[in-house]
């Protein structure tokens, strides 16, 4: 889980040109990046009297992926991206952006794309694409306003990734307890702890209700998204704990962030966070990989609640 550790230098990889040797050899190296909150602001957000957004305030920058592209597979695909000027992250924007998806011979795969921002209790802000992408192969995310080389991403055949995708149920696991650490010590590097280590993923998911599982590490996190994120569940907890079961998961095994904790090898993760959203039966209805805010995530917990 090397790339775990390094992404706490928290460098932005500026990707500038797209190829499809960028597309292979970058993969999701740019949602690691820029740990905190120390991207400028390029101005207070603004929208046009139609709603629409101003693509003239992204003054061509930088579009930042905040996905990994070893695991995006065909189907509905969350693409949500950042924004980088100067080797900054910008903090803020438009409340909507528009684009589209082009394929390596620049015919347009999916036009008039909208994606809307989400900032809710994070430092940075990501604007959230949605696309419906079937057939693997390396394509590229154009947003309007931006720089025109827009963003490298790759759909991977399902057979080859193995981490848990959206309508599979979801594999059990024993997580770390308050009564069983299972080799992971602290179980929540969160000051106080959070509560939720009651009960492990495996007895979660048998119980029969709908479950949240977060894996990512507040002390040592790798995003400026992955630092609040548990205090933001449990922010969603307050309202859907009665009807869903909570659960968080360390992403090392101890305070020297040398090793993987088990819970990351056991679904072979190379980046976090992550929220798993079940429902009652176990099967996994969402995703949120890598950068995600307390709206979305309450969005998705809501519906599964029956």
């Amino acid at each position: 889980m090397l790339a775990l550790r390094d992404a706490r230098a928290g460098s932005v990889n500026f990707v500038r040109t797209w190829s499809r040797r960028t597309v292979l050899t970058t993969g999701g190296a740019l949602l690691l990046a820029a740990c905190g909150s120390s991207g400028t602001s390029n101005g207070t957000a603004s929208t046009s009297s139609d709603g629409s957004g101003d693509d003239d305030e992204l003054d061509g920058a930088v579009v930042l992926a905040r996905w990994n592209n070893a695991v995006l597979v065909p189907g509905v695909v969350r693409l949500p991206v950042s924004f980088g000027q100067d080797k900054n992250i910008l903090t803020d924007g438009p409340d909507l952006v528009t684009g589209r998806i082009l394929d390596l011979d620049d015919r347009v795969v999916i036009d008039g794309l909208r994606a809307t921002k989400h900032n809710t209790g994070i430092p940075n802000a990501y604007w959230l694409f949605s696309a419906e992408l079937t057939t693997p192969g390396l394509y590229r995310l154009v947003v309007d306003g931006a720089a025109p080389e827009g963003q490298a991403l790759q759909i991977n055949d399902a057979t080859t990734v193995p981490i848990p995708q959206v309508g599979q149920l979801l594999p059990p696991f024993d997580t770390p307890t308050v009564t069983d650490g299972r080799g992971v010590d602290p179980i929540c590097t969160a000051v106080p702890a959070c509560p939720f280590h009651a009960v492990t993923l495996t007895e979660a998911l048998a119980a029969g209700k709908p479950v949240a599982y977060l894996i990512g590490t507040p002390a040592y996190c790798s995003t400026g998204f992955c630092g609040p994120i548990l205090d933001l569940m449990g922010n969603v907890a307050n309202t859907y704990a009665d009807r869903v079961t909570f659960i968080h998961a360390e992403v090392y095994t101890d305070d020297t962030i040398a090793t993987a904790a088990p819970a990351v090898e056991a679904y072979q993760l190379t980046f976090e966070p992550l929220l798993f959203v079940t429902d009652a039966s176990g099967t996994l209805v969402h995703r949120l990989d890598a950068a995600f805010d307390q709206a979305e995530m309450e969005t998705a917990v809501a519906s599964v609640v029956a």
